[in-house]
């Protein structure tokens, strides 16, 4: 029986988390109403999916946008990105990104994706 899931707990607890913060931050993407915002949204939503249903192209799609994004924040906001209101949100994305590269992931990955 092959079933699509949204969240697979069976994975571990980094994977997990990292799906749950790709779908939020997805959501909050596509809440800021800019282009660019939606393309990063799709991103990290179908990348969020294709780690659930343990597909390599999700893990993929999900670590180069989330590294991509970081960028982009390090680049448009420079140094700012350490004041008060938006160190917060930086944190959860650079969490994001070393729960996708934490040697756990990477190793599940490796082994179970298809």
């Amino acid at each position: 029986m092959n079933q699509r899931r949204f969240i697979n707990q069976y994975q571990p607890q980094t994977l997990v988390s990292a799906t749950v913060l790709c779908y939020i931050h997805a959501v909050f993407l596509l809440l800021s109403g800019s282009l660019l915002g939606l393309v990063f949204a799709v991103a990290l939503g179908y990348g969020g999916y294709g780690i659930a249903n343990e597909k390599k192209w999700g893990y993929t799609l999900a670590v180069a946008g989330a590294a991509l994004f970081v960028g982009f924040v390090l680049l448009v906001e420079g140094s700012d990105v350490l004041t008060f209101p938006l160190i917060i949100n930086f944190m959860f994305d650079v969490a994001l990104v070393a729960l996708l590269l934490h040697p756990q992931s990477r190793d599940y990955q490796k082994i179970w994706f298809s």
